[in-house]
């Protein structure tokens, strides 16, 4: 059937659907389907609901937009152009896919501003919007008084089958309910089709009732393709209820218009192909070539930068109300906003001497973080379910909970995946706020994806994970990391510390903090920790450093981190005694230090001291790269056992005679 004639809001929905395919179709490359067939709920919400300025894309107030679906960027990417955003011209449609180009496969906020999280790994998305609504809701219970709401706005999410399928959106979801956040509108795009085919092949469940059972407000829009009028007034529906989150059931045709492959999974993954785009064209009336838009459209969605822009102004002179009436919550929330940390917000780390109580780095880690939310406003965060065991509690502070959005402390329950993206999506929220998320280090195996994607979002998270090897103990090699240390150093842009100490433990928090760009992961230990006399904050920021040093050129040069640190300072003076000139070097992060200049690297490992022992409870693998052939590692290559820790450590040679013992092996 060929379309005589068009509305305007056809005609701009079209539009979407052929940026996308036109793009899809240069780039050899893409996924058509889903912006064909979510366009209509897309521009609805755009044209009708979403406030944002194009030009400001970082309006503290504006709506947040998450495309959890990400596959379907062009979608966005078409949505960006469309309304105005500078970081989208059409040129860069033109470059979907390709070098550089600010059009990425999958949506990226550190590539395209305006978009709001990374999206690719399904699930992740409508989690991280999660993260959103529960900071527009700590921010409004904390900021907004009767008469000014400075923080007021929404988070849309547009999911898909796949994201419902991945548990991650479950658990997230679940939370979401629990915690009743009514400013979260979930767009469900329900065209029953993934990359196998149809979705009955593995998911038939009732995702409607199942929402329900979350506390969820729950609808359905039967004919998502054409009904607009259904969509808007779901929406706005969505956004009268205030006591729970919404999700919107829109039930399309992915590849909508396309009249061989719509309905199919051939349309989901891949271009259309010329023939078919022809045809496409046809079917839905599109009388203009690739990547031509039509003047009214473009006039109509280019309407979207003086809304913007009045929206925009609206807010600043109801902030300037707001400061005259209230500076010191004002003076506060900009300072939070604007990413400024308070002056001398470091001084409340401590730091120990040697005759100071030994404690395990995990219970430093928990003074650390009391100290630090008396002077950090945007610290916030807490634990999947093991907040006592863990120490993350905010000793001053409430449960973040329906009715108490203000407080602080987070409990997420054993929901380890989930905590891992709302933290990011906290951060994300660009509003100075300071996840932090806490679980065993050995539960990071569940939370990886969202480890990764808070690097690779550039994200200040900070991942508080305890019980760091087999000196657990008793709980046995289910709960003991052994590679998870190592496998954690592998991924990029993550800072991956392990503190020896309490004053090391401060150094870790006072990096942690102080990066802006990328996540810190704190490897904590359950056992305590004696204080050592030559560790300092100013050595942990240059990832490794001598607390112990000999006369003249060491024989053997100790490396520890963590809790077998103190092994290799009690060694070198049993060494000492043996005539022995042993170095100590601390070394508790390994991306820090790689960072150091040439000279300042020579200086703590020098390359004519070739015997070397590193000394770590878990996986020797990459070790090598700091001990070379004449030097060893101690550390663990098996599973651990069930046992006490002091057993388990002694049993796998961490003592101080064995380190002495393998230093002087090495020396013959």
């Amino acid at each position: 059937m060929v379309v005589a004639s068009q509305s305007l809001e056809e005609l701009c929905i079209n539009a979407v659907r052929f940026l996308a395919v036109d793009a899809v179709e240069k780039a050899k490359s893409g996924h058509p389907g889903l912006p064909m067939g979510a366009a209509p709920m897309a521009f609805v919400l755009w044209d009708q609901f979403l406030r944002f300025n194009p030009k400001n894309p970082q309006w503290v107030n504006r709506d947040r937009f998450v495309l959890s679906a990400g596959h379907g960027c062009m979608l966005q990417y078409a949505l960006m152009y469309l309304t105005g955003y500078d970081s989208v011209p059409l040129e860069e449609i033109k470059q979907f896919r390709q070098w550089k180009s600010k059009t990425p496969g999958h949506p990226e906020n550190f590539v395209t501003e305006g978009v709001e999280v990374t999206t690719g790994p399904l699930g992740q998305g409508i989690a991280n919007g999660v993260g959103l609504a529960l900071a527009e809701a700590h921010l409004a219970a904390r900021f907004n008084k009767p008469d000014a709401k400075i923080i007021d706005h929404y988070t849309y999410v547009i999911l898909g089958d796949g994201c419902n399928m991945e548990g991650i959106s479950g658990e997230a979801c679940s939370l979401a309910g629990h915690w009743g956040l009514g400013k979260l509108i979930a767009l469900y795009d329900d065209n029953h089709i993934s990359i196998d085919g149809s979705t009955d092949i593995a998911f038939t469940e009732d995702v409607s009732k199942r929402f329900e059972a979350y506390g969820w407000h729950v609808q359905h829009v039967e004919n998502g393709n054409t009904d607009l009028d259904a969509i808007a007034n779901a929406i706005a529906a969505a956004k009268a209820v205030t006591d729970k989150p919404s999700m919107i059931k829109i039930t399309t045709t992915i590849g909508y218009g396309s009249p061989n492959k719509s309905n199919t999974a051939d349309v989901h993954g891949a271009a259309l192909g010329a023939t078919e785009i022809e045809l496409t064209r046809k079917e839905l009336g599109w009388q203009y070539e690739p990547f031509v838009v039509p003047d009214e459209v473009l006039n109509r969605f280019r309407q979207a930068v003086d809304k913007g822009a009045t929206a925009e102004t609206d807010w600043n002179k109801l902030f300037n109300e707001y400061q005259a009436k209230y500076p010191a919550e004002a003076a506060l929330f900009e300072q939070l906003t604007t990413g400024q940390l308070p002056e001398g917000w470091e001084q409340a780390l401590p730091v120990y001497k040697p005759e100071d109580k030994a404690l395990a780095s995990r219970k430093h880690s928990e003074i650390c973080l009391n100290a630090l939310a008396g002077v950090l406003p945007g610290l916030i965060g807490g634990s999947a379910d093991l907040t006592h065991s863990n120490y993350t509690e905010l000793e001053h502070f409430g449960n973040f909970q329906k009715g108490s959005y203000q407080e602080r402390n987070v409990h997420f329950g054993v929901r380890e995946h989930a905590m891992g993206a709302i933290c990011n999506g906290i951060a994300l929220h660009n509003t100075g706020l300071i996840p932090y998320g806490a679980t065993f280090l050995i539960f990071t195996d569940y939370m990886r994806n969202s480890i990764r994607l808070s690097a690779l979002s550039e994200t200040r998270v900070i991942w508080v994970m305890t019980h760091d090897s087999i000196a657990l103990g008793e709980d046995g090699p289910t709960h003991q990391p052994v590679e998870h240390v190592a496998s954690l150093r592998a991924i990029p842009n993550l800072l991956v510390m392990r503190p020896g100490d309490g004053t090391e433990t401060s150094g870790a928090y006072k990096v942690a903090v102080s990066e802006k760009k990328r996540p810190t992961l704190l490897a904590l230990s359950r056992q305590n920790l004696p204080n050592l006399a030559g560790t300092s904050l100013e050595g942990v920021a240059k990832g490794a450093y001598i607390i112990t040093d000999c006369e003249g050129t060491p024989d053997v040069i100790l490396i520890g981190t963590g809790g077998e640190l103190y092994l290799c300072d009690k060694a070198a003076a049993v060494l000492k005694e043996a005539g022995i000139k042993a170095r100590v070097v601390s070394m508790p992060c390994w991306e820090l230090f790689e960072e150091q200049s040439a000279e300042y690297k020579e200086s703590v490992l020098p390359k004519a001291v070739k015997k070397r022992l590193a000394v770590e409870a878990g996986s020797t693998m990459g070790w090598h790269r700091y001990i070379t052939d004449e030097g060893d590692v101690l550390g663990v290559d098996t599973f651990g056992a069930s046992a006490p820790g002091g057993v388990i450590l002694e049993k796998f040679g961490f003592t101080v005679d064995n380190v002495v013992a393998k230093a002087k092996a090495l020396l013959g």
